[in-house]
């Protein structure tokens, strides 16, 4: 379990900065966090592959607190159930896809990372890298603001993954 390894480093030197530690346990956060992400990932995507148009059209309504397609309340309401209302079959199948493989892949990571695997780093970071390449590709396509933070969280954890393997590598040497 990742958390001992912080342990381990201040008994053997005697003192780990504080710095060191805030690091290692927002590491812990963002892989805790990516995994709930692919897990929800995996979900939508299930969900998605599984359920009609005219069901996510309902949840899109219930969600958005309109209570009925045709009557939406406020932009986000109107912006939700528009596009639930355009997706094609195409389009579902694609997004269920691609939901599914990507919570499967941070899943897959996360339980390499947190299991302290030396292989896990340089894969985590070499494929949450390409995401990131792929979201900032979307991003300067479609400027969507959530996106560009999603992009931004995504960089820190990348960053955060890369200075726990690095830390990792010196205690092992």
């Amino acid at each position: 379990m990742p958390g001992r390894s912080a342990a381990r480093a201040s008994s053997a030197s005697g003192k780990v900065s504080h710095t060191k530690i805030t690091l290692h346990n927002a590491y812990l956060v963002g892989i805790a966090l990516k995994g709930l992400d692919g897990l929800l990932e995996i979900a939508g995507g299930a969900t998605l592959l599984l359920i009609s148009r005219a069901t996510l059209l309902q949840i899109a309504a219930f969600v958005s607190g309109s209570g009925s397609p045709d009557t939406p309340h406020g932009p986000v309401a109107a912006y939700m159930l528009h596009a639930t209302a355009n997706l094609s079959t195409g389009t579902q199948h694609f997004a269920s896809a691609y939901l599914l493989v990507h919570g499967i892949i941070k899943v897959g990571l996360v339980a390499g990372l947190w299991r302290g695997l030396r292989a896990a780093y340089p894969i985590a970071l070499l494929l949450l890298t390409a995401f990131i390449g792929y979201q900032c590709y979307r991003l300067f396509r479609y400027h969507s603001l959530a996106l560009g933070f999603f992009t931004a969280i995504d960089i820190v954890i990348v960053l955060l993954i890369w200075h726990e393997w690095r830390s990792v590598t010196l205690r092992r040497a």
